[in-house]
């Protein structure tokens, strides 16, 4: 045996010497009936076979190592490491949640602690055979939203620990940038706008990016809150004036309410916008407005007009629709309302429909249209088939969920949710099984544990597609000094 060979052989019998000090025997094991206090709060979950790793940490400081077993019918994962930490192996991950589709995976966790090794009571993970679109894009922001510096638009594969910046305000003198959705879960369509000196919007329509102004006519403002006919050629707008209001007391830090706003239409292939009466009615508020996934109806929430601020905590919008005629490219002559503010007690936000057309999602707080400090808001579902609601109280926290957005599959959702420590939000998984029964969401994972504990950023306005962007800060920059395109307002 050479000089090398017998040095790698020594370092391997001591680091494998090292490695069963660390092990506990089963005699020496004392058994306990809690679970372990972990973060993230992975103990009994659902989870898509796709999903990355479910890294995470004991909150326990008393504890120097760690043995976990995670096992299921087909397979088995084990590691031992020092620390805290329970990081796993991306290749093994894979391949052991690839095999367990609809199984329950158990997560066998024995930790090392100044008393001894302590087993506890297992988790329970149930793996879907349905998988979660492979990336979701967001916002990285300031969690008060009055006070911002850098703003980023990123996308993560959730796959694994990959993340790209798609755009970045420290490229754009420091803008104001917001609202980036897909349409159809597709990353070749997706739009966000830019405000400021130079600013549109960005539309990504089968991969080509142009940059918009969405302002003509009678229209209020440049377009806010939208959403991508399936066919892509349409998108439907709010034209809102929103006007932030600052509290001085209790956990609802920041107040935005909207003192005009309608609805509007888009015409990306004509260039033109138009709107109708029944959806810009000067004594209503009109804002969040949706496609059906079919194109035919357009979901939006109204509410009546009252004088601003003293109105605000008054405020409450109802939920309704309006047919939309694809052929004809035009609104519909009638309103339907699906829930009623006045009879709920509430105000509703964000409805999004699922992509087979089923189920309605949407936000719940008690008044007014930006709930994100309200800790009393809440996701509720609507069967569009049978007009029943569930409060979805698996999926639910005390404090407040929003910002949510459907898998293609219409199997899972993600929505942002500060149940964490009330001040950051984070992204959130949920699975709907085929009865339409939400299961107990999940905090998306991280390469490090710790990271949603140092990361100083909320994630906002979560949006999931089946495949990834096709831009990035290069190609947004270079627009930049473009013109954007102008158009034309014209009545149907």
């Amino acid at each position: 045996m050479n000089r090398h060979c017998l040095s790698y052989s020594l370092l391997a019998l001591i680091l494998w010497l090292t490695w069963a000090g660390c092990t506990p025997r089963p005699s020496e094991v004392t058994p306990c009936d809690n679970l372990p206090e972990i973060y993230p709060n992975y103990e009994q979950i659902t989870i898509p076979y796709n999903i990355a790793p479910l890294n995470f940490l004991l909150r326990d400081e008393q504890v120097s190592a760690l043995a976990v077993e995670v096992e299921g019918a087909k397979g088995k994962l084990a590691l031992r490491n020092r620390g805290r930490k329970v990081c796993f192996p991306m290749q093994e991950w894979r391949q052991l949640l690839e095999a367990s589709r609809g199984d329950t995976l158990h997560v066998n966790l024995t930790a090392r602690t100044k008393k001894g090794w302590v087993s506890y009571r297992p988790l329970a993970w149930y793996v879907t055979p349905e998988p979660v679109d492979g990336y979701v894009t967001y916002r990285l922001i300031e969690p008060g939203y009055e006070v911002w510096n850098t703003l980023r638009l990123c996308e993560r594969h959730l796959e694994s620990f990959d993340e790209r910046i798609l755009a970045d305000n420290e490229q754009l003198g420091r803008r104001c940038m917001n609202c980036h959705i897909h349409g159809s879960n597709r990353g070749d369509r997706s739009m966000f706008h830019l405000r400021g000196k130079g600013g549109g919007t960005l539309l990504n329509r089968e991969g080509i990016l142009r940059k918009l102004t969405l302002k003509a006519g009678p229209m209020i403002s440049g377009a806010v809150y939208g959403d991508f006919h399936p066919n892509g050629r349409y998108g439907v707008f709010s034209t809102n004036i929103i006007i932030p209001a600052f509290h001085t007391a209790g956990s609802q830090r920041l107040e935005v309410y909207d003192t005009e706003s309608d609805l509007v239409m888009a015409d990306f292939d004509s260039n033109q916008l138009f709107a109708s009466p029944l959806v810009s009615d000067s004594m209503q508020l009109e804002t969040f407005p949706t496609f059906s996934p079919d194109g035919a109806w357009v979901y939006y929430c109204t509410a009546p007009r009252l004088p601003m601020p003293d109105g605000v905590r008054e405020t409450r919008y109802s939920l309704c629709r309006i047919a939309f005629q694809t052929n004809e490219g035009c609104w519909g002559t009638e309103v339907d309302t699906l829930w009623n503010a006045r009879q709920q007690g509430g105000s509703v936000c964000h409805p999004k429909v699922s992509p087979d057309g089923r189920y309605l999602l949407y936000t719940v707080a008690h008044y007014g249209t930006f709930p994100i400090w309200h800790r009393e808001t809440e996701l509720q579902l609507m069967d569009l088939q049978t007009m029943q609601m569930d409060t979805l109280a698996a999926v639910n926290s005390n404090r407040s969920e929003t910002y949510h957005s459907w898998s293609s599959n219409s199997r899972w959702i993600a929505f942002a949710s500060k149940r964490g420590d009330g001040q950051y939000g984070r992204i959130y998984l949920a699975y709907l099984d085929a009865e339409g029964r939400a299961h107990a969401p999940f905090v998306i994972p991280q390469a490090d544990p710790e990271m949603d504990d140092l990361n100083l950023k909320s994630y906002n306005i979560p949006d999931l597609s089946s495949t990834p962007a096709n831009f990035g800060p290069e190609e947004v920059k270079a627009l930049e000094d473009t013109p954007a395109e102008v158009l034309e307002w014209i009545n149907k």
